[in-house]
């Protein structure tokens, strides 16, 4: 089967950007969802759900083969797994603390993956990426204003931004993971299968934690209307940016222009400011900057 020509470079970004600005915008619907009651295990279900509903209409569409080696099975599984804890564990994050701070700490995911597939065996990571990823850690220590919130242990909020941070620190890990076992163990898998049976795991999991009241409140609905209207932004947007993405996903150009996905916390950070009047400060601001350029250049090559 021929590869799909791949869109002009700068159709491609373009592209990029409005999916990450949407995929920022569905972190702030949630946020707005989760102060006005919505559980975190109704909005990944609900998300989850519907993304899987378009999946399987584009499925039955194409009828694409379906082909999986012995033993593939149960990796997509644990993928399914590993993506649901990410979720849960991002949606955590962004309910305790500033929405572009929790993306920021989740955005060391490409940091923390270098490092993985070096300790199972992959390439060692060249000495300018060990620079990068210095300066990386350095401009995060910066974004999280961690001096200035060890001297505010104690006080009310302290542990819920403890918590945060910790949820999103987390996401990372098992992002990094989850981005391991797909480019390891499940190259071979069909895209779109792949994708469908991740976020229908993800739903079923998400049922069954429901079910067995494993957190407390999980599948409360929305107290009041801005939560409904945060609920129903979540869904429409995360499964416009997920769909897009597979869909477009052959076209881009991924190994040029993964970088310009860098652009989610940014886009965060104005659409917290603007629908949730959450903002940082400028040494929190610098900090930021530094990570995302790092980033940037990590996923540069050379």
């Amino acid at each position: 089967m021929p590869l799909p020509d791949l869109f002009p470079r700068r159709l491609a970004i373009g592209l990029l950007a409005l999916i990450s600005c949407t995929f920022a915008a569905n972190h702030v619907a949630a946020r707005l969802a989760f102060d006005h009651g919505t559980g975190l295990l109704l909005a990944v279900l609900c998300r989850s759900g519907a993304t899987a509903l378009v999946l399987a209409a584009l499925v039955a569409w194409q009828c694409p083969r379906l082909a999986m080696a012995p033993g593939m099975l149960r990796w997509q599984l644990l993928l399914g797994a590993l993506v649901a804890t990410q979720s849960l564990c991002l949606y955590s994050a962004v309910a305790r603390i500033p929405v572009a701070l929790a993306l920021l700490v989740s955005n060391v995911c490409p940091v923390l993956l270098a490092l993985l597939t070096w300790g199972l065996g992959g390439p060692r990571p060249t000495r300018r990426a060990a620079a990068v990823m210095a300066v990386a850690l350095g401009g995060l220590l910066l974004a999280l204003d961690v001096p200035g919130r060890i001297a505010q242990l104690g006080q009310d909020d302290s542990d819920a931004w403890v918590a945060g941070i910790g949820f999103a620190f987390t996401a990372a890990c098992v992002f990094a993971v989850a981005l391991w076992v797909t480019d390891h163990k499940l190259k071979t898998l069909p895209g779109m299968w792949r994708s469908l049976m991740t976020v229908g795991t993800v739903f079923a999991l998400m049922v069954a934690a429901g079910a067995s009241g494993l957190v407390p409140g999980g599948m409360r609905w929305p107290e009041a209307a801005p939560g409904w209207w945060g609920l129903a932004a979540l869904v429409v947007l995360y499964g416009t940016a997920f769909t897009a993405m597979f869909v477009s996903l052959p076209r881009l150009d991924m190994a040029r222009n993964a970088p310009v996905m860098n652009i989610e916390p940014v886009a965060t950070l104005l659409l917290g400011w603007w629908v949730l009047d959450q903002t940082l400060q400028p040494l929190q601001l610098l900090g930021g900057a530094v990570v995302l350029a790092a980033i940037v250049m990590l996923g540069r090559k050379g």
